[in-house]
């Protein structure tokens, strides 16, 4: 890599790492999606109110094991929704009892995977932004050996190819995060979408 490309390289990572913070209230969120930290209950759920339930979920090993079985992205979601129909049955009361259970289990397990997968996404961006500042920082370093009347040729080789390591690993963060980006929304439409479910088969 020339001095050249890794100045263009530094310079495209600050304005990347620098249009990723639009939201100054999370200076750290790397996504072109707003950061909503929480989901609402509101926002997913019309069936009856569930503040009595807290975590009483847990409490009943069945919906514990449906809970985190539905709650699992690699599980298929047109399946998860018959899971919800067969274990919603028996009379109107008892209907509504394992329903908002069962709500309330994947509301927790869920909001508890989004707010995991955020804090990952904005780790990574801290280190992203370290990464930025090393690689202008060797960059620099870089450029006075080489102008340097004593170059060592052997710093130098060291020095650039130590930057060709910290750009690929760069590139290959953005790229995950890129991907990482897209799951607090799925994990969003899956909530929703079984909150639906729940409550049809509660009627």
């Amino acid at each position: 890599m020339t001095v050249r490309s890794i100045l263009l390289a530094a310079a495209l990572f600050a304005a990347a790492s620098a249009a990723q913070a639009a939201d100054p209230r999370y200076p750290d969120w790397p996504c072109p999606q707003a950061k909503v930290p929480e989901i609402s209950i509101a926002a997913v759920w019309s069936g009856p109110p569930v503040d009595d339930v807290g975590t009483s979920w847990k409490d009943d090993a069945k919906i514990s094991e449906l809970v985190a079985k539905l709650a699992a992205r690699r599980f298929p979601l047109e399946q998860a929704q018959k899971d919800v129909a067969d274990f919603l049955t028996g009379t109107a009361e008892e209907k509504t009892r394992k329903g908002k259970l069962l709500f309330a289990g994947l509301f927790d397990t869920l909001n508890a995977q989004r707010t995991s997968v955020m804090n990952g996404l904005e780790r990574v961006m801290r280190k992203q932004r370290e990464a930025v500042d090393k690689v202008r920082g060797d960059t620099i370093a870089l450029q006075e050996m080489q102008s340097s009347t004593t170059r060592d040729e052997a710093k130098v080789e060291e020095l650039s190819n130590q930057l060709n390591w910290e750009t690929r690993i760069f590139e290959d963060r953005r790229r995950v995060m890129k991907f990482v980006c897209e799951v607090p929304t799925a994990i969003d439409q899956r909530l929703f979408a079984l909150a639906r479910e729940i409550q049809q088969d509660m009627e």
